[in-house]
């Protein structure tokens, strides 16, 4: 287990570890492979909610009736998603389908309907088979289970392009209790940091409160998936949504609570390593991109420039060709929409300066190239204008890329 401050990671822990939770999936045949494409989370307990949902105008029927369930009470304890299938742009039957979905899964677990979220993902436009759906849903109670292996097959169920399985668990103490703070998401393709823009599942047995948890929420967000991107564009389907338990019977958390901070520092980790996780499994990478940014006169600024250079073609693929080209990313600075003083900007290539007060630097092109070769670059920008701070991160853009979305439906 790794220690990080106030809270330890826990190997091979899943969305399931925390108290009252179980997990599991299966194939009921959205996918054309034998994949699972069927999950859900469920709690013991009536769980406090909270959810970030994309920005796109055109937000899949799904998200609809889990902002209507996590409305009626802020609490959630069936949270069911199939993969294959996106159920967006599909209309009033596509709605309709979502709340069967939220129906029928209400019936097999034995809850109201209102405490059930349901989200989808895949491709859109595409009606669901509601008949292999709902056969599915009727077998999941059978297929859940509070192992490491229900977080497994949940964890498999989610994925579409995506090459591997994006989870974390951390533990800490609160009110002398032993909490837990765990995660899965999903995402490879579509990635642009305009809420989360892909799914993700935040379990914890923490008791918070609903108000709380959804600040802490939208706050993580917009450190860790809003600071991700692989192509630019910004799903129709995708949220974030967190549940707490509330089993591990600390004293309820808000902002004023003396536990407040370390627990808000584990679950942004959190946030943070499944963001990463996610542009580092963009479809076709080969490597992660971190782009520090420092010296901006506002938060909201650096953020603005960090994003920019990250999801930058022409960096990104400077990045898998391993040219160290910082003239892609001085203009990505200038274009990100914040001012700049062109006098004073300095940027490196993790150690190596190429850039000093807007002037080159020379320096050892080959130890460039052989750092871009590695699957891990960390580009770093100094604006010296005030003291905004933020980083963002990515991936470089491959032929592989192209390929797989050049035959996504096919």
């Amino acid at each position: 287990m790794a220690q990080h401050g106030e809270f330890t990671v826990v190997e091979n822990g899943s969305v399931t570890t925390p108290k009252g939770f179980r997990a599991g999936g299966l194939h009921c045949g959205l996918k054309k492979t034998e994949r699972n494409d069927l999950g859900v989370i469920v709690c013991d307990v009536p769980a406090t909610a909270a959810g970030v949902y994309t920005l796109n105008a055109f937000q899949a029927a799904p998200l609809k009736v889990t902002k209507e369930s996590i409305a009626a009470e802020g609490k959630l304890q069936v949270m069911l998603v199939n993969s294959g299938n996106a159920n967006a742009c599909t209309g009033a039957q596509g709605e309709a389908d979502a709340r069967t979905m939220r129906a029928e899964a209400a019936q097999a677990f034995g809850v109201p309907e209102h405490y059930v979220g349901v989200t989808s993902t895949g491709v859109i436009g595409e009606l669901l088979k509601m008949d292999k759906v709902t056969a599915g849903i009727a077998a999941l109670p059978e297929r859940v289970s509070a192992t490491e292996d229900g977080g497994e097959q949940f964890s498999q169920a989610i994925l579409t392009t995506d090459l591997v399985k994006k989870t974390v668990c951390v533990r800490l103490t609160v009110s002398g209790r032993t909490v837990h703070i765990a995660g899965a998401a999903k995402g490879s393709g579509m990635i642009h940091p305009n809420m989360a823009t892909m799914l993700g599942f935040i379990t914890t047995d923490a008791a918070i409160s609903s108000p709380a948890l959804q600040r802490l929420l939208n706050e993580s967000t917009d450190m860790t998936f809003n600071m991700i991107t692989v192509d630019g564009d910004t799903s129709t389907n995708d949220m974030v949504v967190a549940m707490a338990s509330g089993l591990a019977e600390n004293e309820e958390l808000s902002e004023s609570h003396p536990d407040w901070a370390a627990f808000a520092s584990a679950f942004r980790y959190v946030g943070e390593v499944l963001a990463k996780a996610i542009a580092r499994d963009g479809e076709g990478a080969t490597k992660l991109i971190e782009v520090n940014v420092v010296g901006a006169e506002s938060v909201e600024a650096a953020r603005a420039i960090a994003k920019t250079i990250v999801g930058s073609s022409l960096v990104k693929s400077a990045c898998f060709g391993a040219d160290a080209n910082w003239g892609r990313i001085i203009a990505a600075v200038g274009r990100a929409g914040y001012p700049v003083n062109t006098e004073t900007v300095d940027i490196r290539l993790g150690d190596i300066v190429t850039l000093e007060q807007s002037r080159p630097v020379s320096f050892d092109e080959e130890k460039a190239t052989e750092y871009l070769k590695g699957d891990f670059v960390q580009i770093h920008v100094n604006l010296h204008m005030g003291s905004g701070s933020a980083t963002a991160w990515g991936c470089d853009l491959t032929y592989d890329y192209v390929r797989i979305n050049a035959a996504y439906r096919t």
